[in-house]
């Protein structure tokens, strides 16, 4: 069994109501914490430098992924771990199906300094994205496409909500993800001459005739409304998706997804002129 600092069996325990409490945004914003639940999610916080300041584990939820060495990590780091009972572990977690392991971290507040560009920058600006799971599948595909940076502009959804992590399987932690408002964004993007690519039906270009090979940013708007004239005014590129459905548009994540991809494969198989 591995040990831990100290075995919690109330769900009156001050330190897990305050757990509980890092569900709300003003409670998280007020005390700069929040949220891991996973073992992969945490292990990948760990990896990319982002240490929890606590982890609480019941060993009755583990599903053999490698808890018992991800604890024994993140003791070796400094975090203070706490093992629970299976009452209270299902008072803490979030999740239908607990793992059995659960941080808590500190917020990282970024800025444009922590962005290191490529020499063919490929950036997504997500203004306005309201539902969690839309944004934290943005950040997986950001991800797995490996984009310098994702800057959220004018933010309605918080980075730092559980389901944005857990939809993002913690590739969060993997990319440097800033929030800001849209005009520095714009100023951002002007000084590094990065261009702006906006999707919308009303285009006259499909996406895979726009060049992507030079440095991009990928700007896509909030579900029902879509990208605010601000940034289709300022678009040096736009660009539309054909539909060959009865459907009108895409869902915001797979249109990032599917942008993102046609970037990388013209900078792996160049589109002919």
């Amino acid at each position: 069994m591995t040990g831990c600092d100290s075995f919690i069996s109330s769900v009156q325990n001050l330190r897990i109501k305050q757990v509980v409490k890092l569900r709300r945004r003003s409670h998280r914003d007020k005390q700069g914490l929040f949220i891991i639940e996973g073992c992969r999610e945490i292990r990948l916080a760990v990896n990319n430098r982002q240490m929890p300041a606590w982890l609480f584990f019941c060993e009755d939820f583990f599903q053999h992924a490698g808890e018992h060495e991800l604890i024994v990590q993140c003791r070796e780091l400094g975090c203070e771990i706490f093992k629970c009972s299976t009452h209270v572990f299902r008072k803490i977690s979030y999740r239908a199906r607990p793992e059995g392991v659960l941080a808590v971290a500190r917020q990282a507040k970024l800025t444009f300094d922590n962005i290191r560009l490529s020499r063919h920058p490929l950036v997504i600006i997500a203004e306005s994205i309201e539902k969690p799971g839309n944004l934290g599948t943005i950040l997986r595909s950001a991800d797995a496409a490996g984009v310098d940076a994702v800057i959220v502009c004018d933010q309605c959804t918080d980075i730092y909500n559980p389901n944005v992590i857990r939809a993002s399987i913690g590739t969060i932690f993997a990319i440097p993800v800033i929030e800001t408002s849209s005009v520095d964004t714009l100023a951002w993007l002007r000084e590094y001459k990065i261009k702006i690519l906006a999707a919308t039906p009303h285009a006259q270009k499909e996406y895979t005739s726009a060049d992507l090979r030079q440095g991009v940013a990928i700007v896509v708007g909030a579900e029902h409304a879509g990208l605010s004239d601000f940034w289709m005014n300022k678009a040096d590129l736009q660009v539309k998706i054909p539909m060959r459905g009865q459907a009108d548009s895409l869902n915001v994540a797979a249109t990032t997804t599917i942008l993102l991809f046609e970037a990388v494969r013209q900078r792996t198989q160049p589109i002919r002129p």
